[in-house]
């Protein structure tokens, strides 16, 4: 059985349905390449600021970068009695490298991992979006200029109204996407800035 981090005040473990509650590791795996990520920039520092010494960093390093190899091909195997993604991650770390991989919580809190995780997660989903964005506009196009002289009825309160031209009608369709590409990287200016350390940091700080 793993000890828990809060069952310091208790003589016995809960029953299986209480972890099943209490765990998020259900749908926080969706952040195991964010959480690595945001380790393997956690523990350059460490090693950077001399806080860890190089060789346990390196240890460290090196045995999240298996990891990272793992979750890509999907041959991790993640455990609810380990609640969320963070503990699952650094008990896969452990088994991977020995008791150094304990040190990797060196200075740093689950609330700095969560909100790390979340800014990487929505960094890199607004950039898939705003790439489907672009590829959907492309095709827009493409269509809108093959349908200049495509003539189809106009509607006006759910009436037909005026004959226009199709790709008009399309290139609607291209501006509404154009509005919703820059609110998402107006917002994505506001994602890419690192919650830890300092406010200064980018996101592209973080190591691939």
């Amino acid at each position: 059985m793993s000890s828990k981090l809060w069952g310091g005040r208790f003589t016995k473990s809960a029953e299986e349905w209480v972890d099943e509650f209490g765990a998020s590791i259900s749908f926080d795996q969706e952040l195991v390449l964010e959480d690595i990520q945001g380790s393997l920039a956690h523990v350059t520092m460490l090693k950077q600021c001399s806080i860890l010494p190089e060789e346990d960093a390196d240890q460290i390093i090196a045995g999240l970068k298996s990891l990272q190899e793992k979750a890509e091909k999907g041959e991790l195997t993640f455990k609810v009695e380990m609640e969320d993604i963070h503990l699952n991650l650094e008990s896969m770390l452990i088994s991977e490298i020995g008791p150094v991989g304990g040190k990797l919580h060196t200075g740093r809190s689950r609330n700095d991992q969560v909100a790390t995780d979340l800014h990487l997660y929505m960094r890199n989903q607004t950039k898939v979006i705003l790439e489907l964005i672009n590829d959907l506009q492309k095709a827009i196009l493409g269509q809108s200029k093959k349908n200049v002289e495509t003539l189809i009825p106009g509607y006006t309160h759910l009436q037909r109204a005026q004959p226009i031209s199709f790709a008009h009608h399309l290139m609607a369709y291209f501006w509404m996407l154009e509005r919703d590409k820059q609110r998402f990287t107006e917002s994505f200016k506001r994602i890419n800035i690192s919650p830890i350390g300092c406010w200064g940091i980018s996101r592209d700080d973080f190591p691939d």
